[in-house]
């Protein structure tokens, strides 16, 4: 493996003293995880932060090996992870991606999709403007994976938009995180628990 391609950085651990493991989405290659020198350093801690848009530059000896990877930051999410609400948006969107796609399988779509759902949470003035684009992407991520006939009938009241996130909850737990629910879906409850402060 050898490449460049715009990514979108959806997962980050520490590995060993140093360095980090990632998982990026890219829109040729799909889901691709590496390994990052140096990523638990201060110059690459605030770049290594899942939603961040980065330009990776992946090289392996051969396709069984984690590839290493450099990473450029194009565009962060940083300043909205203070922010309760776009910071459980975030987490939410990338937790599910991370688990649910497989790995080097290319889905375009979602690609967009979650470039412009991220935009939309940094972007929005408040849920009301990204809550849409979250109900259409989880639904679309269902779709792509073979799990489709889950039409939400998103509109622009709170409480529909709402009901429409709330029935998307089963399909997702059953079909695309039956055996890694509780941590992954915990993401999805806050930010369900922050949602529904809007109503009050």
């Amino acid at each position: 493996m050898n490449l460049r391609a715009p990514a979108i950085l959806i997962a980050s651990r520490y590995h060993g003293e140093t360095a980090s493991v990632v998982r990026l989405l890219t829109e040729k290659f799909g889901l691709v995880a590496a390994y990052v020198a140096g990523g638990r350093g201060r110059q690459l801690r605030p770049v290594l932060i899942p939603g961040n848009r980065v330009e990776a530059e992946l090289r392996a000896k051969s396709e069984s090996q984690l590839p290493f990877a450099k990473i450029e930051l194009t565009q962060s999410c940083g300043p909205w992870l203070s922010e309760p609400l776009p910071a459980s948006a975030i987490s939410w969107a990338c937790a599910l991606t991370a688990t649910a796609l497989p790995e080097r399988n290319p889905y375009p779509a979602l690609f967009s999709a979650l470039d412009a759902l991220l935009s939309a949470v940094c972007q929005a003035p408040s849920a009301r403007g990204w809550l849409p684009a979250m109900i259409a992407y989880e639904a679309l991520l269902l779709r792509e994976l073979g799990y489709g006939g889950v039409r939400p009938d998103t509109g622009t009241e709170l409480a529909g938009l709402l009901d429409d996130f709330d029935r998307l909850e089963g399909p997702l737990a059953r079909y695309l995180l039956a055996d890694r629910r509780g941590d992954v879906m915990a993401a999805r409850h806050l930010l369900r628990e922050r949602l529904a402060r809007m109503q009050t």
